[in-house]
This record gives structure tokens, C-alpha cells and sequence, in this order.
């Protein structure tokens, strides 16, 4: 799956029937890999076309010391490639994929470590790579767990690799680039936030290092990016653990989100599925809402905390040539489920190929409204 990132003053639309231009990291400036895009100047070719645009999004890759162990192949080498196998054709056969790096990959150098303070290998985003992932959310609970070293340490990994990252930067030209992917001639712009980072406060002077949830902050960049890309794109890493259902501060976020212009609210943080819907703003403009996508992988077991999914959200771009409509269809959703025999043998099944009873009754709770349950 090839990562398009829009760097420059001018980028040229992709046709639907031309491979999008990948744009890499400027590798001659070792303190800024992601060329920023200026809020003006952007002139598309104006020729009428219409494209389309799959995104598949996944809940927490939260990598607990159980799972990390199954992956040891040696001293300081790893491999989760094999966890992923099953799930790997949802990622690859999209046009994006998205998910939510919860635990930090600060890398064994620095120490391992699992709950409560996370620190994951790096091996682990090469498995997340080879399964088609083109971008991550880096903010969450746990983005300062093992400080500003791990933060660093991670951030490198990723430019490394040409993986973009969203929520946590390692300098303020870094958390002033937008992370703008295009695929197929429509723009998508990514954002991040997390509600909180367990009481570890920021080192003074660096609050790059994480975004916040903070409605002035997220209004402004929500402004920016939409005058850089056709879709926003917002994860949030809120609510409370092991709820099914959203609760209300989850609802007023998600509408004042949605009046600041977010197309799609992707959410985190639950570790249990939580329904998806659609709500609509003043201007009678729709936003899609998923509010948990549960634990992708963890070693967290039980009472829905092994559940999670793909959810898949079709785009559709129209061009007459001059102005340009994009659409977001239904959106499909593929329950899974970690599996593991005794601590060992991790692996993210695809729930209807283990339990097609439960696989349904899954679907029917993500897929229906939302609604408070006792």
C-alpha cells in the first residue's frame, strides 16, 4: 500500500485512473522529515473526474508484556508479524488504513516495560507496516509513560520508515505540519487528541509532545485543515474504560466536533467496542461517529476486551471541473477477536470464522444507534 503525504505549495490531483505521487520525508533536513503545506496557493488541475476511496481504521494496538513475550524470537528481537496474518487483507486491500499505536514504541534500548507504564518493541510497527498501515495516532493515555525519550525514540522509528504519525510531534514545526495523505485525488486530513496522559504532566516548555483535547486548539485545526484537505479526520482518545456505550461527554465532544467541521470522528480509549452513528450539525452537514473500536490487539482478555474490528468507510470524490463534492458512504465494520493458548500464540482472528453467533450479535451493537445504557 503505497503513503502519499501532501508536502509544497502546489500538489497536482491524481485522476482515478493515475497511481497517486508518493511524496517521502525531506531526507536533507534531519530535524523536520514532513515538508509543511502552506494554508494557500494549493491550485488543482480543474478536469472533471470522480474517485473513490476506501479507509479501514482500527481500535488500540496496545502491546502488553504477554504478547510482547510470544513475539521474542531472541535477545532484543521480535516478531508480531504473525499476529496480524489474518487481518492483514482488511489493510491491504484498502486504499488507507489507520490505527491507534497505544502502547509508545520507544524500542528495547530503552527498556520494555507493560502495564502501567508502556513501552513497546519497534519490531511491532514493522508488523503494523508489512499489514498495509499508513498512518498512526500516537496520542493517547499512555503517550508519556516512559517520557519525552520514548516519544523521540518512537517519532525516529517512524520517519525511519516513512510511516506518518499524528498527536504527538518532537518539536513545534513538527506539531505545525498537517498530515494530509491523498489517495486517488481526494485529501484526507488526520488530527489527534487524547483527554489526558494518566497525571504525567509535559515537560515545561515542550507541549508539542502531545495534543490535548482542548476545544479552542482542536476548532483551529480543524479550520486549517479543511482548507488542505476534502475530509478531517479525528481521532479521540476519550471515555470511560470498559463502557459499551457512549456517555455524554463523549455525545457533546462529538457534536462540537462536528459543528467545527470533522468529517469522520474515529474514537479510542473504551478498550470495548462502542457503537457507530451518524449525526448531523447545524448546518445540517453529517458527521460519522465511531465512538470505540475496542482493543485491535492487547493482552487484555475478557467481558468484551478482546473484541475489536475493522470498521471500513467508503469515499466518493465528484469533480465538473470546478467545484468538487466528496461523499462518505455506509460504513462496514469486521468484528475481531485476540486469541491466544496460554499466553502464547497470539493472534487477531476474524470473529465470524470463530464464532458466528457472537460475530452477529457484535455487528448489530457496533452497527446500531447509540444509545446511554444503564
Amino acid at each position: 500500500m503505497k503513503k502519499s503525504i501532501i508536502t509544497g505549495i502546489s500538489l497536482l490531483l491524481i485522476l482515478a485512473a493515475v497511481s497517486p505521487i508518493v511524496l517521502r520525508p525531506d531526507q536533507q533536513d534531519p530535524d523536520y522529515s514532513i515538508q509543511d503545506m502552506p494554508l494557500s496557493g494549493y491550485s488543482p488541475i480543474h478536469k472533471p473526474f470522480q474517485s473513490s476511496v476506501t479507509l479501514s481504521a482500527a481500535g488500540d494496538f496496545l502491546i502488553h508484556g504477554p504478547v510482547y513475550k510470544d513475539a521474542e524470537t531472541g535477545k532484543d528481537q521480535y516478531d508480531f508479524r504473525p499476529m496480524l496474518e489474518e487481518v492483514r487483507p482488511y489493510f491491504e486491500s484498502a486504499d488507507l488504513a489507520f490505527i491507534n499505536q497505544e502502547s509508545i514504541l520507544g524500542g528495547s534500548s530503552i527498556g520494555l516495560s507493560s502495564y502501567p507504564s508502556f513501552n513497546t518493541p519497534q519490531e511491532a510497527g514493522d508488523a503494523l507496516i508489512e499489514a498495509g498501515i499508513d498512518i498512526v495516532s500516537m496520542a493517547n493515555n499512555h503517550t508519556l509513560d516512559r517520557g519525552e525519550k520514548a516519544i523521540y525514540s518512537a517519532i525516529g522509528y517512524y520517519e525511519e520508515n516513512n510511516l506518518p504519525y499524528v498527536g504527538a510531534y518532537k518539536n513545534e514545526k513538527d506539531s505545525e505540519t498537517h498530515r494530509v495523505l491523498n489517495k486517488n485525488g481526494i485529501r484526507f486530513g488526520f488530527l489527534a487528541y487524547t483527554y489526558g496522559t494518566n497525571g504525567i504532566q509535559i515537560p515545561e516548555g515542550k507541549p508539542f509532545l502531545v495534543n490535548y483535547i482542548e476545544q479552542e486548539k482542536i476548532q483551529k485545526d480543524i479550520r486549517e485543515m479543511k482548507a488542505l484537505s476534502d475530509c478531517v479526520i479525528v481521532s479521540m482518545h476519550w471515555g470511560a474504560e470498559y463502557h459499551r456505550y457512549p456517555n455524554e461527554e463523549q455525545k457533546l465532544l462529538a457534536a462540537q466536533l462536528a459543528e467545527d467541521g470533522a468529517d469522520v470522528i474515529i474514537g479510542h480509549h473504551p478498550h470495548v467496542l462502542q457503537p457507530i452513528e451518524w449525526i448531523t450539525n447545524s448546518k445540517g452537514e453529517k458527521t460519522l461517529v465511531i465512538y470505540s473500536l475496542g482493543n485491535f490487539l492487547s493482552g487484555q482478555e475478557r467481558d468484551y476486551k478482546d473484541i475489536g474490528g475493522i470498521v471500513q468507510i467508503p469515499f466518493t470524490k465528484n469533480s465538473d471541473g470546478g467545484s468538487a463534492e466528496v461523499s462518505i458512504g455506509e460504513p462496514d465494520f469486521i468484528p475481531t477477536l485476540v486469541t491466544n493458548r496460554n499466553k502464547k500464540d497470539y493472534r487477531v482472528r476474524i470473529l465470524k470464522d470463530v464464532d458466528p453467533k457472537l460475530n452477529q450479535s457484535i455487528r448489530e451493537h457496533v452497527l446500531s444507534p447509540a444509545e446511554d445504557k444503564k
